[in-house]
């Protein structure tokens, strides 16, 4: 959706931190190995940086669920729903996040975003304690939700800094540096546990409060603006009216959805399942961080496999694997085996991961293949391109605000399932009939032998 406008030709000041950039050529090979490199690796690790720490506000209740016992007052059924808050916002929200870059800059938009996640963190450190109400503990949750929309504008930055040829690999790195922040914060709420133990769950969000002021301070400090950024007019309108949008749109709900809305309710799981095996917080607590941590270090392989074997075909066969691997939840749930329910559960996490890199490089794929067919039908090839890069970026847009939505219907699906049986068989069997549902869609659409498949995907 965003992309950079033509500008004057001047060499960017990027050793003077008070001069402005007013030249982004990184398609240039000459400027790049001179001046962009250097620039867009800085703007990088700190995007990264600043996007974790908004990963970890997000994810914060999947880990203060734990410490909420029974002076709260909060049956199973209510912490689920306060951990769907946070991912509703997040989803929301990512759409005019993605925006936002565009309009007011990316160095700008990064300190305001940053500092934005004090919003959530320090009420929560001010009232999280026994006696607070539940609707103020709803408001917190979903308050947190901001940092979701920290992903979408950190991706759309990034985006702009690098040439096509290394964006793959530039953005793979800002996405799984973020969604670090998932295991990260879980691992905080692990040794608030261990040390302080379950009665000061504010130590939590109190840990990220210096978190937060130093990335919007390394924003200030170290972060460009690009000029010549601008949102497509009317880009994600036409986006909306394409088929495809929605079909990625439901894949990366099986994707991303699984991965963030398993993050969110793994450990609260773990203990409603196996509570003979994890009486307390902290029992629970050492593995719940163990899923998202291995799904967000694998999602770059999904990228990489998608390369050498296309898209279409990883996507379809990771959902495959992610149908069986509910299955074998489910299974050990009943038999309450808990070596067979972690594996099972880790795969899951293995698997989102891997889908969210491979279901991410099917969309450029996409409109790639449509460009070419376009040029075969008499469309000057670079208008073909050029209307192609225009639906990809608006397309990743809404398929990365609808795929977080799947947080909330993960957690909505677990609260169900024990509300009304006392055990999550029904919320599995409903991402078994899910995954399975993508894995047909993918295979009908982007697989099925015919004139019609797009070839490349």
């Amino acid at each position: 959706m965003s992309t950079l406008a033509p500008t004057a030709t001047r060499t960017p000041a990027a050793a003077d931190r008070r001069r402005p950039i007013t030249d982004w050529r990184p398609e240039d090979p000459e400027f790049w190995r001179t001046t962009g490199a250097p620039v867009a690796r800085r703007n990088l690790y700190v995007s990264i940086f600043a996007e974790h720490v908004g990963f970890s506000v997000w994810s914060l209740w999947s880990v203060t669920v734990l410490f909420l016992g029974p002076a709260y007052g909060i049956d199973p059924a209510g912490k689920f729903l306060l951990t769907a808050v946070p991912a509703a916002l997040g989803a929301v929200l990512r759409l005019p996040y993605t925006l936002a870059v565009a309009r007011f800059g990316g160095r700008n938009w990064t300190i305001v975003s940053a500092l934005l996640l004090l919003v959530p963190a320090v009420p929560m450190t001010l009232l999280l304690e026994p006696g607070v109400s539940y609707a103020t503990l709803m408001v917190l949750a979903c308050l947190t939700g901001v940092g979701g929309g920290n992903f979408a504008s950190s991706m759309a930055n990034i985006n702009l800094f690098y040439p096509d040829r290394l964006k793959g690999r530039a953005l793979g790195l800002n996405a799984g540096g973020g969604n670090l922040g998932v295991p990260a914060v879980q691992l905080v709420g692990l040794a608030v546990l261990a040390t302080a133990g379950a009665a000061y769950p504010r130590l939590v969000p109190a840990v990220y409060l210096p978190l937060i002021v130093l990335a919007a301070l390394a924003a200030a400090r170290w972060l460009d603006n690009l000029p010549g950024a601008r949102n497509e007019p009317g880009a994600l309108r036409e986006a909306a009216r394409d088929p495809h949008t929605w079909v990625m749109s439901l894949l990366y709900v099986g994707t991303f959805g699984s991965f963030i809305g398993f993050g969110f309710a793994f450990g609260q799981v773990l203990q409603l399942q196996f509570h003979d095996r994890f009486p307390t917080p902290v029992d629970a607590a050492w593995l719940t961080f163990l899923g998202p941590l291995v799904g967000s270090l694998i999602r770059p392989l999904g990228g990489q496999l998608a390369d050498r074997l296309g898209g279409a075909r990883v996507t379809f066969w990771n959902f495959v694997a992610m149908a069986a691997g509910a299955g074998l939840v489910l299974y050990a749930a009943r038999e309450r085996s808990l070596p067979l329910y972690l594996t099972g559960f880790l795969s899951l996490f293995v698997f989102s991961g891997i889908g969210n890199g491979s279901t991410y490089k099917m969309i450029p794929a996409i409109f790639r293949a449509r460009a070419a067919a376009d040029v075969d039908r008499g469309v000057d090839p670079a208008a073909a391109e050029r209307r192609g890069r225009r639906l990809s970026g608006a397309l990743i847009g809404i398929a990365g605000a609808v795929g977080a939505s799947g947080g909330v219907l993960v957690n909505v699906a677990f609260r169900q399932s024990f509300l009304t049986s006392g055990n999550a068989d029904a919320a599995y069997l409903a991402f078994i009939g899910w995954y399975a549902l993508c894995f047909l869609v993918t295979w009908a659409v982007y697989l099925r032998p015919g004139p019609r498949r797009l070839t490349g995907v």
